[in-house]
């Protein structure tokens, strides 16, 4: 009986060692710390909500920003950056650029929710993590803010104007490519054509699709720079309109998520044969 409670004791604390792994896979960067319930990163930005001054895209009543993105672009260039210069160097022609990128996101990032891998019903990843994981193990894991804001990076990288579309309970990029004859749509920005749809979410997606319940209206855009990842409440007007021609003003969205990988599948029936072992061992 003394020996069952010994590997009962044992196969609970591999569990909740497995947990803390998971939770450590989770967030590849250093300088996580909760407050409030919330997970912050090294720049005191939010990760577990978009809303308000410090969160991921600081959303508020006058406008958004989002500010996750530069984390990963000027003095805070890291991996994600480097793979768009890398993508760059290997594609002159514009075009042909530009769906490389477009195609390496979609391809290598599965589409997961973030109480998924996370544990959290909301968790933003910044470019160079959900880029380290592809790096690591050939694929990444994320959701569409996660995808948009690597494609926004990754093309400002490679030499073009990008920017993050903000929709209700979704968002997507866009990418200045006034040439390119696939598109579905072009849409404005400030008043400027030529900026297509970037939607990576879906595994058969092209570059320059927009989903047509998206065609009809006017969507809050914001250009992609290399500003500092801090605090600031948008000001009003801060995130212009984009629109299709003869667009109205309205707001829609959607977002849905995956299955998470099964860690803890494989860890618990590797414990049950293992107790199943040795209690062989004692009949014998």
């Amino acid at each position: 009986m003394k020996r069952t409670w010994v590997l009962l004791g044992l196969v609970a604390a591999l569990l909740a060692a497995a947990m803390t792994a998971g939770y450590a896979w989770a967030f590849p960067s250093e300088g996580f710390y909760t407050r409030g319930g919330d997970t912050f990163d090294d720049w005191d930005i939010c990760r577990t909500t978009a809303f308000d001054e410090d969160g991921f895209y600081q959303i508020s009543e006058t406008g958004f920003r989002p500010v996750i993105a530069f984390e990963s672009l000027g003095e805070q260039a890291n991996v994600a950056y480097s793979l768009g210069e890398q993508i760059a160097n290997e594609y002159s022609d514009p075009i042909q650029r530009a769906e490389a990128i477009f195609g390496f996101v979609r391809d290598r990032v599965r589409y997961t929710s973030d109480v998924d891998w996370s544990g959290d019903e909301e968790f933003a990843r910044n470019a160079d993590e959900l880029a380290t994981s592809i790096m690591e193990d050939g694929f990444g894991n994320g959701d569409c803010e996660d995808m948009t804001v690597l494609l926004a990076v990754m093309y400002k990288a490679a030499g073009f104007r990008s920017a993050i579309m903000l929709l209700s309970e979704h968002t997507a990029a866009l990418v200045y490519l006034p040439d390119y004859n696939e598109a579905t749509v072009f849409f404005e920005l400030e008043g400027e054509p030529g900026w297509i749809w970037a939607e990576a979410t879906g595994r058969n997606n092209p570059l320059g699709w927009a989903p047509e319940q998206y065609l009809d209206m006017e969507i809050p855009a914001y250009e992609i720079l290399a500003e500092t990842p801090a605090y600031e409440i948008p000001a009003e007007g801060a995130a212009p309109l984009i629109a299709p021609p003869n667009a109205a003003i309205a707001f829609a969205g959607t977002g849905e998520g995956a299955a998470s990988p099964p860690y803890f599948f494989f860890i618990v029936i590797g414990l049950l044969l293992f107790l199943s072992l040795l209690r062989r061992r004692r009949r014998r």
